[in-house]
Protein backbone atom coordinates (compact mmCIF):
# COMPACT_ATOMS: atom_id res chain seq x y z
CA UNK A 1 0.00 0.00 0.00
CA UNK A 2 1.22 3.48 0.13
CA UNK A 3 2.23 5.45 3.05
CA UNK A 4 3.55 8.20 4.35
CA UNK A 5 7.16 7.35 5.69
CA UNK A 6 9.14 9.48 7.79
CA UNK A 7 12.77 9.85 7.10
CA UNK A 8 13.90 12.34 9.41
CA UNK A 9 13.20 15.78 10.45
CA UNK A 10 11.82 17.40 7.48
CA UNK A 11 11.72 14.91 5.10
CA UNK A 12 9.15 12.91 4.68
CA UNK A 13 7.68 10.90 1.46
CA UNK A 14 5.65 8.74 -0.21
CA UNK A 15 6.62 4.73 -0.15
CA UNK A 16 5.04 1.42 -0.39
CA UNK A 17 4.64 -0.61 2.61
CA UNK A 18 3.30 -3.84 3.53
CA UNK A 19 -0.71 -4.00 3.98
CA UNK A 20 -1.34 -3.86 8.02
CA UNK A 21 -2.81 -6.88 9.34
CA UNK A 22 -5.25 -7.91 12.44
CA UNK A 23 -2.77 -8.50 15.64
CA UNK A 24 -5.71 -8.86 17.96
CA UNK A 25 -9.53 -9.83 17.70
CA UNK A 26 -10.70 -6.67 19.05
CA UNK A 27 -8.20 -4.85 15.62
CA UNK A 28 -10.15 -3.74 12.57
CA UNK A 29 -8.52 -2.97 9.25
CA UNK A 30 -9.94 0.49 7.74
CA UNK A 31 -9.02 1.74 3.89
CA UNK A 32 -8.61 5.14 4.46
CA UNK A 33 -11.05 8.13 3.09
CA UNK A 34 -9.81 10.74 4.48
CA UNK A 35 -6.57 11.55 6.66
CA UNK A 36 -5.31 15.24 7.96
CA UNK A 37 -2.29 16.48 8.27
CA UNK A 38 -2.57 18.32 11.97
CA UNK A 39 -0.30 21.20 13.07
CA UNK A 40 0.95 18.39 16.08
CA UNK A 41 2.32 16.57 13.00
CA UNK A 42 4.66 19.24 12.32
CA UNK A 43 6.15 18.79 16.11
CA UNK A 44 7.07 15.33 14.42
CA UNK A 45 7.83 16.80 11.39
CA UNK A 46 10.19 19.40 12.70
CA UNK A 47 11.65 16.81 14.99
CA UNK A 48 10.61 18.01 18.51
CA UNK A 49 8.61 15.18 19.59
CA UNK A 50 11.54 12.08 21.24
CA UNK A 51 11.49 8.48 19.84
CA UNK A 52 10.52 9.79 16.36
CA UNK A 53 11.60 6.98 14.29
CA UNK A 54 12.45 6.76 10.95
CA UNK A 55 9.58 4.47 9.20
CA UNK A 56 6.82 5.90 11.07
CA UNK A 57 4.09 6.73 9.59
CA UNK A 58 2.08 9.90 10.67
CA UNK A 59 -1.97 10.78 10.77
CA UNK A 60 -4.06 10.65 14.02
CA UNK A 61 -7.46 12.34 11.93
CA UNK A 62 -8.79 9.51 10.06
CA UNK A 63 -11.94 8.00 8.56
CA UNK A 64 -12.59 5.31 6.45
CA UNK A 65 -14.39 2.34 5.31
CA UNK A 66 -14.12 -1.17 7.51
CA UNK A 67 -12.11 -4.07 5.37
CA UNK A 68 -11.63 -6.47 7.76
CA UNK A 69 -12.75 -6.91 11.21
CA UNK A 70 -11.20 -8.65 14.73
CA UNK A 71 -13.08 -11.91 16.08
CA UNK A 72 -14.19 -10.10 18.78
CA UNK A 73 -15.31 -7.04 17.45
CA UNK A 74 -18.65 -6.68 17.67
CA UNK A 75 -19.94 -3.19 16.98
CA UNK A 76 -18.48 -2.58 13.56
CA UNK A 77 -18.69 -4.68 10.30
CA UNK A 78 -17.52 -4.41 6.88
CA UNK A 79 -18.34 -2.17 4.76
CA UNK A 80 -18.74 0.85 7.60
CA UNK A 81 -17.62 4.15 6.71
CA UNK A 82 -16.22 5.25 10.20
CA UNK A 83 -14.67 7.88 11.42
CA UNK A 84 -11.54 7.08 13.98
CA UNK A 85 -10.97 8.94 16.85
CA UNK A 86 -7.58 10.06 17.27
CA UNK A 87 -7.05 8.08 20.67
CA UNK A 88 -6.80 4.89 21.36
CA UNK A 89 -8.11 3.66 24.01
CA UNK A 90 -9.59 0.14 25.89
CA UNK A 91 -12.34 1.35 26.89
CA UNK A 92 -12.04 -0.77 30.17
CA UNK A 93 -9.09 0.70 32.34
CA UNK A 94 -9.69 3.26 34.93
CA UNK A 95 -9.26 6.14 33.18
CA UNK A 96 -11.12 5.08 30.33
CA UNK A 97 -14.29 4.12 32.83
CA UNK A 98 -14.11 8.11 34.12
CA UNK A 99 -14.00 9.06 30.08
CA UNK A 100 -10.71 9.94 29.92
CA UNK A 101 -9.94 8.20 26.66
CA UNK A 102 -6.77 10.43 25.89
CA UNK A 103 -4.96 8.53 29.43
CA UNK A 104 -5.91 5.51 28.95
CA UNK A 105 -3.54 3.01 30.81
CA UNK A 106 -3.42 0.06 28.29
CA UNK A 107 -3.20 1.36 24.88
CA UNK A 108 0.45 2.92 25.34
CA UNK A 109 3.05 0.62 26.89
CA UNK A 110 5.54 3.56 26.41
CA UNK A 111 4.32 6.36 28.36
CA UNK A 112 2.58 6.56 32.08
CA UNK A 113 0.68 9.98 31.34
CA UNK A 114 -0.30 9.86 27.76
CA UNK A 115 -2.85 6.92 25.95
CA UNK A 116 -2.06 5.48 23.03
CA UNK A 117 -2.33 8.19 19.56
CA UNK A 118 -2.06 6.94 15.54
CA UNK A 119 0.88 8.10 14.22
CA UNK A 120 2.48 9.70 16.88
CA UNK A 121 6.00 8.63 17.63
CA UNK A 122 6.97 5.80 20.21
CA UNK A 123 5.96 7.96 22.94
CA UNK A 124 2.55 7.66 22.31
CA UNK A 125 2.39 4.07 21.17
CA UNK A 126 4.29 3.54 18.17
CA UNK A 127 1.10 2.82 16.46
CA UNK A 128 1.02 4.02 12.30
CA UNK A 129 -0.76 6.48 11.72
CA UNK A 130 -3.86 6.99 8.99
CA UNK A 131 -1.81 8.95 6.44
CA UNK A 132 -1.85 5.98 4.68
CA UNK A 133 -4.61 3.82 2.12
CA UNK A 134 -5.02 1.43 4.92
CA UNK A 135 -4.39 1.40 8.64
CA UNK A 136 -4.60 -0.91 11.74
CA UNK A 137 -7.38 0.47 14.32
CA UNK A 138 -7.10 -1.29 17.39
CA UNK A 139 -9.93 -1.47 20.24
CA UNK A 140 -12.11 -1.33 17.23
CA UNK A 141 -15.56 -1.36 19.52
CA UNK A 142 -14.69 1.59 21.45
CA UNK A 143 -13.25 4.84 19.87
CA UNK A 144 -14.45 4.37 15.85
CA UNK A 145 -17.79 5.40 15.19
CA UNK A 146 -19.87 4.50 11.83
CA UNK A 147 -20.36 8.43 10.64
CA UNK A 148 -23.99 9.45 10.44
CA UNK A 149 -26.28 9.53 7.51
CA UNK A 150 -25.56 12.54 5.50
CA UNK A 151 -22.59 13.77 6.52
CA UNK A 152 -19.85 15.03 4.72
CA UNK A 153 -16.71 13.22 5.30
CA UNK A 154 -14.70 16.20 5.38
CA UNK A 155 -16.83 17.21 8.29
CA UNK A 156 -16.53 13.81 9.84
CA UNK A 157 -12.45 14.00 9.86
CA UNK A 158 -12.66 17.20 11.60
CA UNK A 159 -14.41 15.71 14.06
CA UNK A 160 -11.41 13.05 15.19
CA UNK A 161 -9.28 16.05 16.44
CA UNK A 162 -9.68 19.67 15.41
CA UNK A 163 -13.49 20.34 16.56
CA UNK A 164 -13.01 17.90 19.72
CA UNK A 165 -9.51 19.29 20.99
CA UNK A 166 -10.80 23.09 20.19
CA UNK A 167 -14.38 22.48 21.67
CA UNK A 168 -12.64 20.64 24.82
CA UNK A 169 -9.69 23.76 25.03
CA UNK A 170 -13.11 26.02 25.52
CA UNK A 171 -14.89 23.93 28.24
CA UNK A 172 -11.44 23.32 29.89
CA UNK A 173 -11.22 26.72 30.36
CA UNK A 174 -14.42 27.17 32.61
CA UNK A 175 -16.04 29.91 30.77
CA UNK A 176 -18.78 31.97 32.48
CA UNK A 177 -21.40 34.28 30.62
CA UNK A 178 -19.14 37.57 29.77
CA UNK A 179 -15.73 36.16 29.86
CA UNK A 180 -13.53 37.52 28.06
CA UNK A 181 -11.73 34.97 26.40
CA UNK A 182 -8.22 35.14 25.06
CA UNK A 183 -6.87 32.50 22.46
CA UNK A 184 -3.37 31.96 21.52
CA UNK A 185 -2.90 31.22 17.79
CA UNK A 186 -4.96 31.05 14.99
CA UNK A 187 -4.25 27.55 13.28
CA UNK A 188 -6.68 24.62 13.40
CA UNK A 189 -7.71 24.53 16.67
CA UNK A 190 -7.31 27.90 17.98
CA UNK A 191 -9.52 28.59 15.29
CA UNK A 192 -12.18 26.12 16.58
CA UNK A 193 -11.53 27.32 20.38
CA UNK A 194 -12.49 30.81 19.61
CA UNK A 195 -15.47 29.38 17.66
CA UNK A 196 -16.76 27.31 20.49
CA UNK A 197 -16.03 29.91 23.66
CA UNK A 198 -19.42 31.54 22.08
CA UNK A 199 -21.28 28.76 22.63
CA UNK A 200 -19.97 28.62 26.56
CA UNK A 201 -20.87 32.41 26.79
CA UNK A 202 -17.93 34.22 26.53
CA UNK A 203 -18.64 37.84 26.18
CA UNK A 204 -15.90 38.76 24.05
CA UNK A 205 -12.99 36.37 22.29
CA UNK A 206 -9.60 37.74 21.06
CA UNK A 207 -7.07 35.73 18.80
CA UNK A 208 -3.11 36.38 18.68
CA UNK A 209 -0.94 35.30 16.17
CA UNK A 210 1.45 36.40 13.50
CA UNK A 211 0.11 34.83 10.14
CA UNK A 212 -2.10 37.39 8.47
CA UNK A 213 -4.18 35.42 6.46
CA UNK A 214 -4.92 33.21 9.70
CA UNK A 215 -5.94 36.16 11.52
CA UNK A 216 -8.55 37.12 9.13
CA UNK A 217 -9.64 33.81 8.90
CA UNK A 218 -10.14 33.77 12.46
CA UNK A 219 -12.25 37.07 12.42
CA UNK A 220 -14.36 35.73 10.01
CA UNK A 221 -14.79 32.30 10.90
CA UNK A 222 -15.32 32.70 15.24
CA UNK A 223 -15.94 35.85 14.81
CA UNK A 224 -13.50 37.31 16.97
CA UNK A 225 -11.05 40.10 17.49
CA UNK A 226 -7.58 39.21 16.28
CA UNK A 227 -4.23 40.13 16.43
CA UNK A 228 -0.69 40.44 15.22
CA UNK A 229 1.49 39.98 17.66
CA UNK A 230 4.29 41.45 15.32
CA UNK A 231 2.44 44.67 15.71
CA UNK A 232 2.41 45.25 19.26
CA UNK A 233 5.20 46.41 21.05
CA UNK A 234 4.10 43.99 23.72
CA UNK A 235 1.42 41.17 23.70
CA UNK A 236 1.44 41.33 27.85
CA UNK A 237 0.53 44.50 28.04
CA UNK A 238 -1.64 45.02 25.26
CA UNK A 239 -4.15 42.16 26.38
CA UNK A 240 -4.08 44.04 30.08
CA UNK A 241 -4.75 47.46 28.74
CA UNK A 242 -7.30 45.83 26.71
CA UNK A 243 -9.00 44.48 29.57
CA UNK A 244 -8.67 47.42 32.23
CA UNK A 245 -5.87 46.49 33.25
CA UNK A 246 -7.52 43.00 34.81
CA UNK A 247 -5.99 40.52 32.51
CA UNK A 248 -8.29 38.25 30.90
CA UNK A 249 -11.02 35.62 32.09
CA UNK A 250 -9.56 32.83 30.40
CA UNK A 251 -6.34 32.41 28.23
CA UNK A 252 -5.96 29.26 25.67
CA UNK A 253 -2.82 27.82 24.75
CA UNK A 254 -3.58 26.29 21.14
CA UNK A 255 0.18 26.82 19.67
CA UNK A 256 2.43 24.65 22.02
CA UNK A 257 6.02 23.45 21.38
CA UNK A 258 6.02 25.72 17.89
CA UNK A 259 5.38 28.94 19.28
CA UNK A 260 7.35 31.93 17.55
CA UNK A 261 8.01 35.42 19.35
CA UNK A 262 10.53 34.93 21.75
CA UNK A 263 14.10 34.69 20.88
CA UNK A 264 15.25 32.86 23.47
CA UNK A 265 12.07 30.62 23.94
CA UNK A 266 12.92 29.67 20.11
CA UNK A 267 16.50 28.99 20.76
CA UNK A 268 15.96 26.39 23.66
CA UNK A 269 13.09 24.95 22.43
CA UNK A 270 12.58 24.49 18.77
CA UNK A 271 16.56 24.72 18.03
CA UNK A 272 18.39 22.42 20.62
CA UNK A 273 15.71 20.82 21.81
CA UNK A 274 16.73 21.35 25.61
CA UNK A 275 13.34 21.75 26.38
CA UNK A 276 9.63 20.76 25.13
CA UNK A 277 9.33 23.22 22.78
CA UNK A 278 9.83 27.36 22.72
CA UNK A 279 6.68 27.91 25.31
CA UNK A 280 6.04 31.96 24.18
CA UNK A 281 2.31 31.23 24.20
CA UNK A 282 2.25 29.73 27.44
CA UNK A 283 4.19 32.52 29.07
CA UNK A 284 1.97 34.98 27.58
CA UNK A 285 -0.99 32.94 28.76
CA UNK A 286 -0.04 32.68 32.38
CA UNK A 287 1.13 36.41 32.74
CA UNK A 288 -1.72 37.73 30.49
CA UNK A 289 -4.62 35.82 32.53
CA UNK A 290 -6.44 37.70 35.76
CA UNK A 291 -5.66 36.79 39.12
CA UNK A 292 -7.90 33.72 39.67
CA UNK A 293 -8.20 33.42 36.23
CA UNK A 294 -8.26 30.42 34.42
CA UNK A 295 -5.37 29.24 31.72
CA UNK A 296 -6.40 25.99 29.49
CA UNK A 297 -3.84 24.10 27.58
CA UNK A 298 -4.46 22.15 24.54
CA UNK A 299 -0.84 22.76 22.86
CA UNK A 300 1.38 20.32 22.46
CA UNK A 301 4.81 20.12 24.27
CA UNK A 302 7.50 17.12 24.45
CA UNK A 303 7.77 15.15 27.40
CA UNK A 304 10.67 16.93 29.04
CA UNK A 305 11.26 20.08 31.06
CA UNK A 306 10.23 23.51 29.79
CA UNK A 307 10.85 26.86 31.59
CA UNK A 308 7.44 28.57 32.50
CA UNK A 309 6.61 31.25 34.86
CA UNK A 310 5.07 28.80 38.02
CA UNK A 311 5.90 31.27 40.30
CA UNK A 312 3.26 33.49 38.42
CA UNK A 313 0.94 30.95 38.80
CA UNK A 314 1.09 30.21 42.09
CA UNK A 315 1.16 34.15 42.94
CA UNK A 316 -1.89 35.00 41.06
CA UNK A 317 -3.50 31.84 42.10
CA UNK A 318 -4.27 30.77 38.44
CA UNK A 319 -6.16 27.27 37.70
CA UNK A 320 -4.72 25.07 34.71
CA UNK A 321 -6.12 23.01 32.76
CA UNK A 322 -5.01 21.03 30.19
CA UNK A 323 -5.25 17.71 28.15
CA UNK A 324 -5.35 15.48 25.47
CA UNK A 325 -9.17 15.49 24.03
CA UNK A 326 -11.08 12.84 25.09
CA UNK A 327 -12.81 12.37 21.49
CA UNK A 328 -15.34 9.38 22.39
CA UNK A 329 -16.81 11.72 25.10
CA UNK A 330 -17.38 14.33 23.21
CA UNK A 331 -18.72 12.79 20.02
CA UNK A 332 -22.63 12.52 20.48
CA UNK A 333 -22.67 16.26 21.16
CA UNK A 334 -20.63 17.72 18.67
CA UNK A 335 -22.19 15.38 15.82
CA UNK A 336 -24.96 17.21 16.98
CA UNK A 337 -23.42 21.01 16.31
CA UNK A 338 -22.55 19.78 12.80
CA UNK A 339 -25.64 18.21 11.91
CA UNK A 340 -28.27 21.21 13.60
CA UNK A 341 -25.21 24.28 11.87
CA UNK A 342 -23.95 25.57 14.77
CA UNK A 343 -20.65 24.38 13.93
CA UNK A 344 -19.34 23.95 10.42
CA UNK A 345 -15.90 22.01 10.19
CA UNK A 346 -15.15 21.62 6.54
CA UNK A 347 -14.85 25.45 6.51
CA UNK A 348 -11.28 25.10 7.88
CA UNK A 349 -10.00 22.44 5.08
CA UNK A 350 -8.36 25.07 2.31
CA UNK A 351 -6.31 22.32 0.78
CA UNK A 352 -7.34 18.60 -0.85
CA UNK A 353 -4.29 16.88 -1.80
CA UNK A 354 -3.45 13.79 -2.90
CA UNK A 355 -1.86 11.29 -0.51
CA UNK A 356 0.72 10.76 -3.46
CA UNK A 357 1.73 14.49 -2.72
CA UNK A 358 2.30 14.51 0.84
CA UNK A 359 5.59 15.26 1.04
CA UNK A 360 4.46 18.53 -0.74
CA UNK A 361 1.83 18.84 1.30
CA UNK A 362 4.35 18.81 4.47
CA UNK A 363 5.73 21.53 2.53
CA UNK A 364 2.86 24.08 2.04
CA UNK A 365 1.49 23.25 5.60
CA UNK A 366 4.75 23.97 7.56
CA UNK A 367 5.91 26.55 5.54
CA UNK A 368 2.26 28.13 5.36
CA UNK A 369 2.49 28.71 2.10
CA UNK A 370 -0.87 29.42 -0.38
CA UNK A 371 -3.14 30.75 2.48
CA UNK A 372 -2.94 27.19 4.01
CA UNK A 373 -5.77 26.96 6.96
CA UNK A 374 -6.04 22.97 6.83
CA UNK A 375 -4.69 20.42 4.46
CA UNK A 376 -5.77 16.73 4.02
CA UNK A 377 -5.21 14.01 2.05
CA UNK A 378 -7.02 11.69 -0.08
CA UNK A 379 -5.93 8.24 -1.25
CA UNK A 380 -6.29 7.17 -4.85
CA UNK A 381 -9.00 4.88 -3.72
CA UNK A 382 -11.19 7.63 -2.38
CA UNK A 383 -10.91 9.52 -5.50
CA UNK A 384 -12.40 6.96 -7.60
Amino acid sequence: MLAMNFRGPKRVRIDHKPMPEILHPQDAIVRVTRSCICGSDLHLYNGSVPDTRVGMTFGHEITGVVEEVGAQVQSLKVGDHVLVPFNIACGKCVFCQQQLYGNCHESNPQATAVGGIFGYSHTGGGYDGGQAEYVRVPYADVGPIVIPEGMDPDDAVMLTDVVPTGYQAAEMAGIQRGDTVVVFGAGPVGIMAARCAWLFGAGRVIVIDHIEYRLEFVRRYAPCEAYNFRSLDDVVVFLKKTTDWLGADVCIDAVGAEASGRAMQSLFGKTLHMQGGAATALHWAINSVKKGGIVSIVGVYGPVGTHVPIGNVVNKGITIRANQASVKRLLPRLVKHVQDGILDPKALITHRIPLEDVADAYKIFSAKLDNCIKPILIPPSARI
